[in-house]
């Protein structure tokens, strides 16, 4: 029997806010935290959002909608977050998330998971320092994380088997595919895929074609999106995180290397759809 009944979401950004929908259209008491309340309040119209346009293609009717929502609670004082999982959707860096869960810990239940949404950091190092290890692993959903069916599912060294058996139950009743990966950097999609926007800024850097020219030569050879095109809906100062966490990881290996031209995008601020600009104008 599974241990967990209620959920915790630690940032309501794109991922934060799909991944506490599905949690909450799951039957699960949902609570959603960022430090931003203004965040929250946006978030909880977007997923209001998706509930609606879910009722227009007849997948869920309006009694899932009204439950949905009504299972999600907003939380705005961290040391108020006490859930059986918590899942972390927040920036990309080690030591944000190692201090997260450190603070978590302490407030929670000693069966309380604490799940990392890190699309590159291996999980070890995220768990390492922590009184209970043992409880941390990685869950890692796609973008965006209300539709796309796969989940990673990542052990740290010293993950317990009971918690990945929790986890288990708990991806399958939420509708997701999960696939078991290593604790290695990138684990599996990441470290295959990251080549794809490696590769594909590496052709706009020698001038072998323009961003418009090299999406459309991929979706014609059967990608639905051209790398660029992705990377904006990702978002690029997302992308250039997990490049350069890798990179690192890999001990600065060449076919790691982050590209200038996506660190001035990111400089500028052009970090995609969620800012009006990237590669494309929105």
């Amino acid at each position: 029997m599974s241990i967990i009944k209620t959920v915790g979401v630690v940032g309501a950004g794109t991922m934060g806010l799909g991944i506490a929908q599905m949690a909450a259209m799951a039957g699960y008491r949902t609570l959603l935290f960022d430090v931003n309340n203004e965040a929250i309040n946006t978030a909880l119209k977007l997923i209001e959002k998706n509930l609606d346009k879910g009722i227009e293609k007849g997948k869920i009717s309006l009694n899932e909608k009204e439950l949905t929502l009504r299972n999600i609670e907003k939380v705005t004082v961290l040391d108020e977050l006490k859930a059986d999982l918590i899942i972390e959707a927040i920036i990309e860096k080690l030591e944000v998330k190692q201090a997260l869960f450190a603070q978590l810990e302490l407030v929670n239940a000693e069966h309380t998971i604490l799940a990392t949404n890190t699309s590159s950091i291996p999980i070890t190092q995220i768990a390492s320092g922590l009184k209970r290890p043992e409880q941390v692993f990685g869950l890692h959903f796609f973008n965006p994380a209300h539709i796309m069916k796969l989940v990673e599912v990542i052990s740290g060294a010293s993950t317990g088997e009971k918690v990945i058996n929790h986890v288990t139950d708990f991806v399958k009743s939420i509708g997701k595919t999960m696939v078991l990966a290593a604790d290695s950097p990138g684990f599996i999609v990441n470290r295959v895929a990251r080549h794809y926007y490696v590769e594909g800024l590496k052709v706009l850097e020698e001038g072998v074609s323009e961003v418009d020219g090299i999406d459309r030569l991929l979706e014609a050879s059967g990608f639905k999106m051209g790398p660029f095109r992705l990377m904006d809906l990702i978002g690029v100062d997302t992308n250039f995180s997990v490049t350069t966490s890798m990179f690192n990881a890999f001990h600065q290996d060449a076919k790691f290397r982050p590209s200038r031209i996506q660190q001035q995008k990111v400089d500028a601020g052009h970090w995609g759809k969620k800012s009006g600009k990237g590669f494309y104008t929105y």
